[in-house]
């Protein structure tokens, strides 16, 4: 029985990635096969790969979804947005020294005027809010003009890019473009799908010189992956629940790669989990939809071939996934190699080049 003891590491804190590499491909990265460890540069990645081989990205994009504002009474509250449910209702994670009641009302960056609906999630950690209608100036005096009245343009006119809590700083202008990969298409992410972080357009064409095809889904990276968790044994823990869509061609292109013997290689946990997720009956299948898949050693992988990934959080979910992807005991000789070698951890740090054991 797997406890989250068996996920445990110590990490030492200058290990944590503040700030991204000068340039997307410079990271480093560790090829994992087995217990065979190779450390490389991510700009070699095409070397890697064969040609008629199959990445997946993740074409999701990250929203300013995280707002400061104050209740109704006055108190100070921050807002990390979970999940944008349609032009007048969100759902999210609110921080206070009390929390607002269910009918109360928030302003969040002296702009946005919001009623909290109530709880959700297993631990009620998130708060359904509602957008207000707007009011007359005279009556509401910090509401927002009309015009721009959905959600969607008032998160993106005044929040802030979520940066992980690990990250220290506040976000800035580097941020603004490096925590959004370099094919960042539709809207809805609250945490960027890190692994295509390390992608650039040059090493794009290369690939494509390779003869290694592209493929697109998009599956938007919840608040919900910044909780901890809390079951300490394994089995007992609950996902969140979040979107993807996986087009027809993204189906087509994967039936077509394993026609001719190529690898499915996943860029990201988020690709892997939209994928393994779609083939949960079987076959493959197109469309929407939302998964709390929850993948940890002994899961059966039924798409995915080879893996490219950052180094995660101890205890994590994502770290359970790419231990139950590459093999406990190959993860944890592969961690620890990580460390005394110095490679940079989460998002902001370097990849992994795993294989299925």
């Amino acid at each position: 029985m797997l406890t989250l003891d068996d996920f445990d590491f110590d990490l030492p804190d200058q290990l944590i990635a503040q700030h991204p590499s000068g340039e997307r491909t410079a990271s480093r990265l560790l090829q994992v096969d087995d217990f065979a460890l190779c450390d490389r540069r991510f700009s070699t990645l095409p070397d890697l790969l064969d040609a008629g081989d199959l990445l997946v990205f993740n074409d999701t994009r990250v929203i300013r979804a995280r707002l400061f504002g104050h209740k109704e009474s006055g108190g100070q509250i921050e807002v990390l947005i979970e999940r944008i449910v349609d032009a007048r209702h969100a759902v999210a994670q609110i921080r206070a020294s009390k929390s607002p009641r269910p009918g109360s009302r928030i302003v969040l960056e002296n702009a946005i005027s919001l009623v909290v609906r109530g709880r959700s999630g297993e631990q009620g950690e998130f708060f359904e809010l509602e957008l207000e209608p707007p009011m007359a100036p005279e009556a509401n005096p910090e509401a927002e003009p009309a015009g721009g009245r959905d959600l969607w343009t008032l998160i993106d006119a005044h929040g802030r890019l979520p940066l992980p809590p690990y990250i220290t700083h506040p976000a800035g202008a580097d941020d603004e473009a490096r925590y959004q990969t370099v094919y960042a298409r539709h809207p809805g992410a609250v945490a960027a799908p890190t692994a295509g972080l390390h992608f650039d357009d040059a090493l794009l064409a290369r690939l494509a010189q390779r003869g290694v095809e592209v493929a697109w889904l998009t599956l938007h990276v919840g608040a919900g992956t910044f909780q901890p968790v809390r079951a300490h044994r394994v089995a007992e823990h609950r996902m969140h629940a979040e979107r993807f869509a996986i087009p027809a061609a993204t189906v087509t292109a994967i039936a077509r790669t394993r026609a001719r013997g190529g690898k499915i290689v996943a860029v990201g946990t988020t690709s892997l989990r939209a994928l393994e997720a779609a083939a949960q009956g079987g076959a493959l299948c197109a469309g929407t939809a939302e998964t709390d898949i929850f993948i940890t050693p002994g899961y059966r992988f039924q798409v995915v071939d080879r893996l490219i990934t950052n180094f995660h959080l101890p205890k994590s979910t994502l770290l359970m996934l790419v231990s139950a992807f590459a093999g406990l005991e190959p993860i944890r000789a592969a961690y620890r190699h990580a460390i005394a070698q110095r490679y940079r951890f989460f998002s902001y740090g370097d990849a992994m080049l795993l294989t299925r054991k």
